[in-house]
């Protein structure tokens, strides 16, 4: 049961993050800068998971300083600079290329496992990897639609897929030593102070003078970020890393979704194989034989 739930919390965390384009479109339209978006998204968790754990959970304030380096690295590497990279991206290419370029992350993700810890590349891991990412191309529109892309935000979306692969190599380590909620806040401590040099004070107050701007602060900050973190990192504790990280192409499903139901975006045959490829993904991986290593166990004696 452990082991679904587990399963369930990965699932969840797509769900959450499918809804950050929605709100960084949100935010975008009433004029709200690049830096200001970066600063909003990470400064903003970090608020509230400040008040959060210092209210419930105190324990996630102490770490030892020989482990800070995996908290700086998660930081700025894996949240930073993917906001400042993915939401860049979203600006140079058609939102789907960059998500589709996003979702790469999933292949780094398997590689760095068998490099790094020698988690085995079985035959059905290898084949979900090639269908979720031929459904994330399906849900896209790249085939049977229009795409839009230059080479400078091509290179910032394989950027991004980097970065967002990186959150789960150093989750993995951090995993070792604490549980994910701590993980989870010295990575937004670092992310969220170092949001503080990319912000424009003077042009910030955009952000909350609509209602619209509002719902995009409550979602970049609530739904798609604070929410798919704490998922994504409970998820981990029981899901191997590679296995995890290809599940969440559920995401550009949601996405597309959301697209269809909010934006009234054309429903197409691709769509709908595509989103068929992903959740058969998801269905393969979660019935593949043998009990997948705890992220903290596969971690220990590694870090």
């Amino acid at each position: 049961m452990k082991k679904y739930l587990s399963y369930i919390y990965v699932i969840l965390s797509a769900v959450c993050w499918g809804f950050i384009g929605f709100s960084n479109r949100m935010l975008t339209e009433v004029g709200v800068s690049l830096g200001n978006r970066v600063f909003i998204r990470n400064f903003g968790t970090l608020v509230i998971l400040t008040i959060v754990f210092a209210l419930f959970h105190r324990q996630v304030f102490r770490i030892k300083l020989k482990h800070l380096p995996i908290f700086l690295c998660s930081g700025l590497l894996s949240i930073l600079t993917l906001s400042l990279v993915y939401f860049q991206c979203q600006t140079m290419c058609s939102l789907s290329v960059a998500a589709v370029l996003l979702y790469l992350a999933p292949s780094f993700v398997v590689i760095f496992s068998a490099v790094l810890w020698k988690t085995p590349l079985t035959k059905r891991k290898l084949i979900a990897l090639v269908v979720s990412l031929l459904g994330c191309v399906m849900v896209s529109g790249i085939i049977g639609g229009d795409m839009t892309a230059s080479w400078a935000g091509i290179g910032l979306g394989v950027l991004s897929g980097l970065c967002y692969a990186s959150y789960t190599v150093f989750a993995h380590y951090g995993l070792a030593h604490y549980e994910s909620y701590t993980m989870i806040y010295w990575t937004f401590l670092v992310a969220g102070i170092g949001s503080i040099f990319f912000a424009d004070f003077k042009t910030l107050p955009l952000a909350f003078a609509s209602t619209q701007g509002i719902v995009g602060v409550c979602g970049v900050v609530i739904v798609a970020t604070v929410l798919p973190y704490i998922f994504y990192t409970k998820g981990l504790e029981g899901v191997e890393s590679g296995r995890a990280s290809i599940i969440t192409n559920i995401e550009p499903v949601v996405e597309t979704l959301v697209g269809v139901f909010v934006f009234k975006e054309a429903l197409t045959v691709w769509t709908v194989l595509g989103v068929a490829c992903v959740f058969g993904c998801v269905i393969l991986l979660a019935r593949e034989g043998g009990k997948a290593p705890a992220a903290k166990e596969e971690a220990h004696g590694k870090a």
